[in-house]
């Protein structure tokens, strides 16, 4: 098969599909790869590393797309690559379509076969190839919330961990899954007052179990939330439904309530985010402010630190990927039932059921009744 990886053109985005490692591993596989000049650069790998490791390099974009069966990415495409879909094309990257109608529509008249990192549920229920970002974005998440809360952010001026003789800042996380888990880890390690909210009681009792009397667990029901958003410093959104639009559980109304100068830190913001006053920003301009409250909803946030999360996503995708590339996508969901749950468009058909229903108007064909 022939796979390529193109540089991402989202705003600030310097993450990559292909590490030269993973080039390296497709090719030892048998296939060609084809790159993008510079691909790399902003992870730190240079063009010289991907060709040692086997790829052939292409002057533009369009090269690579118009060439290879298969194209690895990062980010979900913008419109202006629209145009490089086509039929039979597999598309393996963060699609995050419940969030973005427009990329839905071309993805299904292009009949482009759309498999998405963030869907793909493996046997024992985890989401292996979201896990690596969700565990970056939740650790990032205390530590911008922590830079914005300073006082020439905007923020209330306060420091999470305190000092002796003050009170130490509260952090809320609202969802106990790998974001939410990783987010405590680091608001714990500063030595915040942590509370997180969840809806499973189980996962509630483990986190108990893991962080025990460092944190307050609590039920996430809607009285639950607003009382504890009133007195927090830095509220985290880490809810998540698979493949759908994420629920708005942090309302406009509560942040009149809430303390001056409080952050809020949409994390799930690819998915539409969890907060009704979310929208998206970048990292060159992160933040805005509703009544008094600040803004950090950037729809990229492991991009900040590239290195990291490329190989990181690398170590998590390469697996998935060349089972795609030997036996093709159909051969690989009969290997591998747990890939047919990363398919979200194949061939003009919408073939995931929660993004189906995020938007109400497309209707849902079982993939397995096509593949």
């Amino acid at each position: 098969m022939k796979v390529g990886c193109v540089k991402e053109i989202k705003n600030k985005e310097f993450r990559v599909g292909l590490t030269p490692d993973a080039v390296k591993g497709y090719v030892n596989a048998g296939h060609d790869v084809l790159v993008e000049k510079s691909l790399g650069l902003g992870s730190g790998f240079t063009d010289d590393e991907y060709v040692a490791a086997g790829a052939k390099l292409a002057d533009t974009a369009k090269e690579v797309w118009d060439s290879v069966d298969m194209m690895v990415k990062v980010k979900e495409p913008l419109p202006e690559e629209y145009q490089f879909f086509r039929e039979d094309l597999i598309l393996y990257t963060y699609l995050h379509l419940a969030a973005d109608k427009a990329q839905t529509d071309a993805l299904l008249q292009s009949k482009v076969k759309g498999v998405a990192y963030e869907t793909l549920i493996d046997r024992a229920g985890t989401i292996p190839l979201l896990a690596p970002m969700s565990q970056i974005a939740g650790r990032l998440s205390v530590q911008e919330g922590a830079k914005y809360l300073e006082k020439i952010f905007g923020g209330a001026g306060v420091l999470l961990s305190g000092v002796p003789g003050t009170k130490k800042g509260k952090v809320v996380i609202l969802g106990g899954g790998a974001v939410g888990t990783n987010a405590c880890k680091i608001a714990v390690g500063m030595g915040a007052d942590v509370t997180i909210l969840d809806i499973n009681l189980h996962r509630l009792s483990y986190l108990d179990d893991i962080f025990g009397a460092r944190i307050q667990t609590m039920v996430s029901t809607d009285a639950n939330i607003e009382n504890e958003v009133k007195d927090a410093d830095v509220v985290i959104g880490a809810v998540l439904i698979p493949g759908k639009a994420a629920p708005k559980i942090f309302k406009k109304k509560y942040l009149k309530e809430m303390k001056p100068g409080a952050v809020f830190v949409d994390v799930a913001v690819d998915q539409g985010g969890c907060g009704e006053t979310t929208r998206v920003t970048y990292h060159d301009d992160p933040i805005f402010e509703v009544d008094g409250i600040v803004h950090y909803c950037v729809g990229n946030m492991p991009g900040a630190v590239p290195r990291t999360s490329t190989i990181a996503l690398n170590n998590a995708t390469l697996s998935y990927g060349l089972k795609i590339a030997n036996l093709g996508l159909e051969g690989a969901c009969a290997q591998d039932d747990t890939i047919y749950s990363a398919i979200n468009t194949y061939k003009g058909k919408l073939t995931h059921k929660g993004v189906a229903e995020s938007f109400g108007d497309y209707e849902y064909v079982d993939i397995k009744t096509l593949v």
